[in-house]
């Protein structure tokens, strides 16, 4: 089964209506239906929890987290290997620390589909799948 995995800017993208936000919430309603998986890496939750918090407050930012992602979806872990993996991409991609973590987990399977609004995430594409959304 596809397993999507998102990144930060896709998840924004979908709370703020932008461009792409449309496909987020068919990759949300695919995964309510078990028709596809969905994670994200706990490090990238932690930076939408962040610009929620930074925008909205805390307490728009716990009300809008507890109802953003559908419970079939899994938030996965900053294990040390993965810390340590991150790291490696980090300096060898020459990307931010928080993007290594998504690659990382991208990285997992071949059935992972990486979607993202970065496209920073262009130097990598050799590496995994990757659906970028549209430009703003």
């Amino acid at each position: 089964m596809t397993a999507y995995i998102l990144d930060s800017s896709a998840l924004i993208r979908y709370l703020d209506g932008e461009a792409g936000g449309d496909r987020v919430k068919s990759i949300l309603h695919a995964c309510v239906t078990g028709r596809a998986g969905l994670q994200i890496s706990a490090v990238q939750w932690g930076e939408v929890a962040g610009n929620l918090r930074k925008r909205f407050g805390a307490e728009r930012e716990e009300s809008i987290l507890s109802s953003l992602l559908p419970s079939e979806a899994e938030i996965v872990s900053a294990s040390g290997e993965r810390a340590v993996h991150a790291a490696e991409l980090r300096v060898d991609r020459k990307m931010a620390y928080a993007d290594a973590f998504a690659l990382d987990l991208a990285m997992g399977s071949p059935d992972h589909i990486f979607v993202t609004a970065d496209y920073g995430f262009k130097s990598v594409d050799n590496l995994i799948q990757i659906e970028f959304l549209p430009a703003k």
